[in-house]
C-alpha cells in the first residue's frame, strides 16, 4: 500500500533500479550459464562486486526513492508565508483555499464521494483497505489536493465529479482529521 503513496517520479525510479537488478538475475542466472557453462568461472570476483553493486543500488533506490519529499504545495506556502511584507498578496491568495475550506462538507464529500471505501480515517468512522491508511499517512491538505485532483495508481482523479471548492473542503478535512492540518 506505501507505493500507492509515493508520486510518479519516485515510483519510476525505483522501478527503473528493481527491473535493472532483475534483468541482472535473470541473465546471470539463466542466460549466460546456459552460453558459457563454466560461467563465472575465472571471473568469479567481477561477478561478485558487479552483484554487491546491484545489490547496494538497490537499497540505495528503496532509501532514497522509498520515501515521499514535502508536497510542492507545502513548500510553497511555508515560502510564501516566511517572506516579506511585500508578499502580502501572495500569501493571502496562497492562504484563501485552506481558509475557506468547510470541514463539514469536507466530511460529507468524504462519505459519500467514494473515499470511505478505500480508504481509512477513523474521524469518517470509515475502515477501507484498497488504498492507503490517511490516520497514518497523515498527508497535508495539498497533498490530498492534488490525489483527488489528479488521482493515482488505482485512485481515479475526482476534477469531473468534484468542484473545486468540494476538494479543497475535503483536502482540508482529510488534513485536518488525520492531524496534519
Amino acid at each position: 500500500m506505501i507505493v500507492f503513496a509515493l508520486s510518479t517520479g519516485h515510483e519510476v525510479g525505483l522501478g527503473l533500479v528493481g527491473l535493472a537488478f532483475i534483468v541482472f538475475a535473470l541473465l546471470s542466472s539463466m542466460v549466460i550459464p546456459r552460453y558459457r557453462p563454466g560461467f563465472p568461472g575465472r571471473h568469479l570476483t567481477a561477478f561478485v562486486v558487479v552483484t554487491v553493486c546491484f545489490f547496494v543500488a538497490m537499497l540505495l533506490a528503496v532509501f532514497y526513492f522509498g520515501r515521499e519529499s514535502k508536497a510542492s504545495g507545502e513548500t510553497a506556502a511555508t515560502t510564501t508565508t516566511a517572506a516579506p511584507a511585500t508578499t502580502t498578496a501572495a500569501t493571502t491568495t496562497a492562504a484563501a483555499p485552506a481558509g475557506s475550506a468547510d470541514l463539514a462538507a469536507g466530511k460529507k464529500v468524504f462519505t459519500t464521494a467514494g473515499c470511505s471505501g478505500c480508504h481509512t480515517l477513523k474521524d469518517a468512522g470509515s475502515s477501507g483497505t484498497t488504498g492507503p491508511n490517511l490516520d497514518d499517512l497523515k498527508p497535508s491538505a495539498a497533498r490530498v489536493a492534488k490525489q483527488v485532483t489528479n488521482g493515482g495508481k488505482i485512485m481515479p482523479s475526482f476534477k469531473a465529479s468534484l468542484s473545486a471548492q468540494q476538494i479543497q473542503d475535503v483536502a482540508a478535512y482529510v488534513a485536518s482529521a488525520a492531524g496534519k492540518a
